[in-house]
């Protein structure tokens, strides 16, 4: 069997900084402009960190075409999204957002722009919400393994090789 343990640990990083982002939307998504923490140095750290998790998920499988794939696949759709919820959050906010838009890029992180605010609430709902979402990238690494275990075992045929 091949081994996975970059792939996966991309696949469950891209989990856990799903959830970590709960914490700082924390149920108040389109209600107000959030621009501390993730949100600091991207304006879509979700989309950015889904797409790290769908090239994750293609490397699972063995194949840097499907990673490759995958991700620009993932990419493509997220930032059609990215510019429309741009767009709402232009018309929401107005000056507020053009400022955050000006200083904050769009998708790829700009880590020295990070800050925080010491305020720490955050919905306990929509963290657990998020985690019991973010579940599903975790359960592609036994449905991955099976794959394998049942090509190894000359039981699933091999149909066709993306590398």
């Amino acid at each position: 069997m091949r081994s996975s343990k970059i792939p996966s640990k991309s696949s469950a990083s891209s989990c856990c900084c799903f959830v970590s982002l709960a914490a700082y939307i924390g149920g108040r998504k389109n209600a107000e402009l959030v621009t501390v923490g993730p949100y600091s140095i991207t304006r879509n750290p979700l989309y950015f960190f889904s797409t790290i998790g769908a090239i994750g998920i293609g490397l699972m499988f063995g194949s840097l075409v499907l990673a490759a794939t995958s991700g620009a696949f993932i990419y493509s759709i997220l930032m059609m999204t990215a510019l429309k919820e741009a767009a709402f959050l232009r018309t929401a906010f107005g000056q507020d957002y053009d400022e955050y838009a000006s200083r904050t890029p769009l998708l790829w992180p700009n880590p020295s722009r990070y800050r925080d605010h010491s305020n720490g609430n955050f919905s306990q709902r929509t963290l657990k919400r998020t985690f019991l979402d973010g579940l599903y990238f975790l359960a592609i690494f036994p449905a991955v393994e099976l794959v394998e275990y049942l090509h190894d075992a000359a039981i699933l045929p091999i149909l066709w090789r993306l590398y």
